[in-house]
């Protein structure tokens, strides 16, 4: 007789479960929901109420100094921890609370409200060129120039550049979603992290001259208010802001379509009634999340279940696995649109709750009303699909190819 394999994240390396992660997902939540995975290094955690805990009450500072990347044989990371270090997406506060205050208000709910009506412009213009052609590929075509667009906007630069600022976001997002199973892809991630460093220097300098408004406007004013950011620290912030306000909102538009499509019913349920575009939404967030799972640091030895989590132990919360907890969402495999109480964790929560969430909120409102109102009968064959492997801790799709 067979053993079953381990229970690890690393079967999400196997193309059949990645496709379909939720039974392992729930494999791992039932059979051992705080366990070890000798693989990985690291204590993972699946059910709801422990992920709670982790990314409430658990250190972000996580990231290796390029010091001791050095010390262990790794100096050619040294480039990359060197920005990691500085981003706020890695620290704990006080250093956490002065970067996010500022990056926050930019994207705060009422100024992203005042986007709606831009957005929604830009939706009819990708829009007519898929009308054009008469087909559409949903990342291609939607989830990656909608996020592109107002992301560059946001941050104050060109809006011609973001088609490789994408790149470059696509690049660093892997390496934090899947580092330890692409070591080869180190010199490419390497190579954008200089590249985007040498490109946020320059619109720093460019921004100094002609005042644009803008994210990076907003780190330079801080900086002459008298507070400490420097170059390097408003280079690193600005490149985590851009990958938190893209990637996660492509996975996003992809994932929700493909889920739409797959459940007829609740389809024609919104087609019929749009004020359920928000719930909606949230379903999708919490039904394919696009971020599947994060790290943080045990800041000090606790039980977490009824394990014994050292201090410095790597933890990872596996939000894809929390958001499908029959213990906090009932019927958690159900596509339910009117899903009450739907507090998924695909932003994160606490401290770290993802800033971005507001805007992420609208754009996936005014694209999927869009597309709604446009293609109603949108339809395809979701037999042969895509998924993401080179980036286990994102949840997305590399195309997803519609008749309109």
């Amino acid at each position: 007789m067979t053993s079953k394999p381990p229970t690890s994240l690393t079967q999400l390396l196997d193309p059949e479960i990645l496709a379909d992660p939720y039974p392992l997902f729930h494999r791992l939540r039932t059979e051992d929901p705080v366990h070890w995975d000798p693989y990985l290094h690291a204590w993972v955690v699946t059910s709801y109420a422990d992920a709670l805990t982790v990314l409430y009450g658990f250190s972000a500072d996580r990231t290796p100094t390029p010091e001791k990347l050095a010390s262990i044989g790794l100096a050619d990371l040294s480039p990359l921890a060197d920005v990691m270090v500085k981003q706020m997406l890695f620290m704990d506060a006080p250093a956490h609370t002065r970067i996010r205050k500022l990056a926050a208000y930019a994207f705060s709910p009422a100024r992203v409200a005042i986007l709606r009506e831009h957005l929604t412009q830009i939706m009819a213009t990708l829009l007519d060129a898929v009308e054009a052609k008469g087909s559409m590929d949903v990342i291609a075509d939607i989830g990656d120039p909608l996020p592109s667009t107002i992301n560059a906007e946001m941050l104050g630069v060109p809006v011609r550049d973001a088609p490789k600022l994408k790149k470059w976001s696509r690049d660093f997002a892997e390496m934090l979603g899947n580092f330890q199973h692409n070591y080869d892809r180190t010199p490419q991630v390497r190579s954008s992290v200089e590249e985007m460093t040498e490109y946020f220097r320059a619109a720093i300098a460019e921004t100094k001259r002609h005042p644009r408004p803008g994210l990076i406007a907003s780190f330079l004013a801080a900086c002459q208010g008298g507070d400490v950011f420097t170059q390097d620290e408003i280079v690193a912030n600005l490149i985590v802001t851009m990958i938190g306000g893209q990637e996660t909102t492509t996975n996003l538009i992809g994932n929700g379509t493909l889920t739409l499509l797959r459940h007829p019913v609740e389809h024609r349920r919104l087609l019929k009634e749009r004020s359920l575009l928000p719930s909606s939404i949230e379903e999708m967030l919490r039904y394919e999340s696009p971020i599947q799972q994060t790290a943080r640091i045990a800041p000090d030895d606790q039980l977490l279940g009824d394990k014994l989590i050292r201090k410095g132990q790597a933890v990872i919360a596996v939000i894809g696995a929390a958001n499908r907890d029959p213990q906090r969402f009932p019927e958690p495999d159900i596509f339910n649109i009117e899903r009450p109480d739907n507090r998924h964790l695909a932003f994160g929560w606490g401290a770290h709750f993802c800033f971005g969430a507001a805007l992420a909120r609208i754009e996936a409102q005014v694209a999927f009303g869009s597309i709604l109102d446009r293609f109603p009968n949108l339809h395809g064959d979701f037999t042969q699909l895509d998924w993401m492997s080179t980036n286990l801790g994102y949840r997305g799709l590399t195309s997803l190819p519609l008749a309109v």
